[in-house]
């Protein structure tokens, strides 16, 4: 075996030093050090994240391990887009893992928080199943127990049953699936793959597929797989809450995207393109008419991110370049969109423990800037300009629309009409926040820590920014326009 096949994993050998300096500084530093381990974990990824791109990217696509591992400059900004949010989750979560009930348990969480993050590495990399499950499992099972991470609340414990339950499931399934795809072309390689199926056309390939969409779709919440998502949101800590939300959800996104091009590119028209459709029209529809329905902020915000889910999809269907520029710009405006609507709940959280949104009546009189960064999310998320959300939906309906067929059309309509169900409920909370009045406040005036507000303005900047600087989005199409992803169609 050739060891020198590992200098292509670059960014996952950094990630493995971020992880091993984290958990020696754990395991082995004096207890008064000890207190600094949140500030040391955020300082030693941002410069991990700092070297991600300027160092660690790679400026051409590199295979090892016989083609089971490819990186190149599009798998290396989609985990940069991933290494940016997991930042702003660390640097959110600082004022979490030091309360007393967390400080014994705050290095696992680092860890544990790593250990998934490499296995996204590894699905956005692998080109064969047997790398891609690796990481699917690297990614999933650490999860269940940082939602099980407050130990002495009921409802964490019921979240991680549900999560743990509901993962081992989509994994039996999604193995299912690999099985007869197997069986189909003896290779789990994926160009084997692709070559082997193109002069199939059986029915046991359409079972593989909806097994294998079935697999990925309860990792994406979609419906009808997202039954677990609103009670494992509201279950689990804020802060895993908001990881789970963002960074997992965008890497299974890209993965997702990988698989159908690359293995099952060919049964597009036939197969794959028809089971999207309706996984796209239900999940948008039933996320939004869901979360009208909702008081508790992260069931809200959980339903939400199952409707952005169903939007980030329509960069997978559209199946071009355009697509996948405008999937990875959505899933970075998404990141700094939901957690700055995370960070304001979390900080209410750790302060008054409310996380209803009839606590929030009156909120911008106590405590206008948590208001100003929670209206400034929503509209976002909601997709009004000129903040960057408008602009993330309107590349990805353009991506979309290339195809020119009338049921593409006829989708980006549906799409468009949820987006105004999607405005009337993120203007229930700025509505709470400014219109609603009580005599009394809920939530009284309070000082937020500086790491949350950090965090806040991080996520602000960002919503900001993209709205108004084109280029971040000309980069992405660049490297899209580079990619050889869809060379083989």
């Amino acid at each position: 075996m050739d060891y020198s096949q590992f200098l292509a994993m670059k960014q996952e050998i950094g990630l493995l030093v971020v992880f091993l300096l984290v958990f020696l500084y754990d395991t082995f530093m004096p207890k008064k050090a000890l207190n600094a381990t949140a500030g040391f974990t955020c300082v030693i990824f941002a410069v991990f994240t700092a070297l991600s791109f300027f160092c660690l990217g790679s400026t051409g696509n590199e295979t090892a391990f016989s083609g089971m591992y490819v990186t190149g400059p599009v798998m290396a900004a989609i985990k940069n887009i991933l290494n940016v949010g997991v930042l702003i989750v660390l640097i959110q979560a600082m004022r979490w893992t030091d309360s007393e009930f967390q400080i014994m348990r705050r290095g696992e969480f680092y860890e544990l928080l790593l250990v998934t993050l490499f296995g996204m590495y590894l699905m956005i990399s692998a080109r064969h199943f047997l790398l891609f499950v690796i990481g699917l499992e690297s990614a999933s099972l650490p999860l269940a127990a940082m939602v099980a991470f407050d130990k002495k609340h009921y409802e964490s414990h019921e979240a991680a049953v549900k999560y743990l339950l509901t993962a081992v499931f989509s994994s039996a399934i999604f193995m299912m699936g690999l099985s007869f795809v197997y069986g189909l072309s003896g290779s789990l390689y994926f160009y084997d793959i692709y070559a082997a199926l193109g002069a199939q056309n059986s029915t046991m390939v359409v079972v593989a597929i909806a097994f294998v969409i079935s697999g990925v779709g309860f990792k994406l919440s979609l419906v009808p797989f997202h039954l677990w998502t609103a009670d494992v949101y509201q279950g689990a800590p804020t802060s895993v809450t908001s990881y789970l939300s963002v960074i997992s959800k965008g890497a299974a996104a890209f993965a997702f995207l990988v698989i159908l091009v690359q293995v099952f590119g060919q049964f597009y028209a036939k197969v794959w393109e028809w089971m999207l459709y309706a996984l796209i029209v239900l999940t948008i529809t039933i996320g939004n008419l869901f979360a009208i329905r909702q008081r508790n902020m992260k069931r809200f915000l959980a339903f939400s991110s199952i409707s952005q889910a169903g939007y980030i999809m329509l960069g997978v269907i559209a199946m071009n370049e355009t697509g996948l520029a405008s999937m990875m710009y959505y899933i970075l405006v998404y990141i700094f969109s939901n957690l700055a609507a995370f960070g304001v709940i979390g900080a209410i959280e750790n302060a008054t423990g409310k996380l209803d949104m009839t606590d929030y009546n009156g909120l911008h009189k106590t405590n206008p800037r948590l208001s100003f960064a929670m209206m400034l999310a929503m509209f976002s998320l909601a997709g009004i300009p000129p903040f960057a959300g408008f602009f993330s939906k309107f590349f990805i309906f353009t991506g979309a629309l290339q195809q020119g067929t009338t049921a593409i059309y006829v989708l980006v309509l549906i799409a468009l009409i949820n987006t105004i169900i999607s405005l009337y409920y993120y203007l229930l909370v700025v509505k709470a926040m400014f219109i609603n009045t009580e005599e009394e406040c809920v939530i009284p005036t309070f000082r937020s820590a500086c790491s949350e507000r950090l965090g806040l303005w991080i996520s602000v900047a960002g919503i900001l920014c993209l709205g108004v600087v084109s280029c971040f989005y000309n980069y992405l199409l660049n490297l899209a326009n580079s990619s050889s992803l869809f060379s083989a169609l």
